[in-house]
């Protein structure tokens, strides 16, 4: 293989840094309803599949259960979620609460922001092409044997 074709430097520390400089994008907007943008995460996962038991919330999100419980602290302090007894005594389930809601829909709306802004700066077509990109590359990648998680 030619030299001139070979990818240089470090595939994971080039898309820890593209993400970095996007979630930054999406936390400057968001961040103006009191949100980071992966607790705007976390409220439309429990929006749209709540309510839910935390195991299965944290396989829905790809994230590991310390990771979620941790993240779930503070949206359920602030009373956007809240975490009730299940069918049974032992299970708990996940809700959003109508204050939860409220938040998830005025950070919706910064969201909306940040991705036009994205596309906008990107162009549409590079935007579609990189979400067919990180979609085949998923598809390819097989999650690591550990179990995989994101945080």
């Amino acid at each position: 293989m030619d030299t001139a074709v070979k990818p240089q430097g470090c595939t994971n520390l080039k898309l820890r840094q593209l993400m970095r400089r996007v979630a930054q994008h999406y936390d400057a907007e968001v961040g103006k309803t009191g949100l980071r943008g992966t607790q705007y995460s976390l409220l439309s996962y429990v929006y749209k599949l709540g309510p839910i038991r935390p195991g299965d919330l944290a396989v829905e999100m790809k994230v590991d259960a310390s990771t979620l419980t941790r993240n779930l602290k503070p949206l359920i302090a602030a009373g956007w979620l809240e975490l009730a007894a299940g069918v049974d005594g032992r299970s708990r389930l996940v809700s959003i609460t109508d204050e939860g809601r409220e938040k998830r829909q005025e950070a919706q709306r910064r969201w909306r922001v940040a991705q036009e802004a994205i596309n906008q700066a990107l162009g549409v077509e590079r935007v579609v092409a990189l979400h067919a990109m990180i979609d085949e590359t998923l598809e390819l990648l097989s999650p690591v044997e550990s179990g995989e998680t994101d945080e």
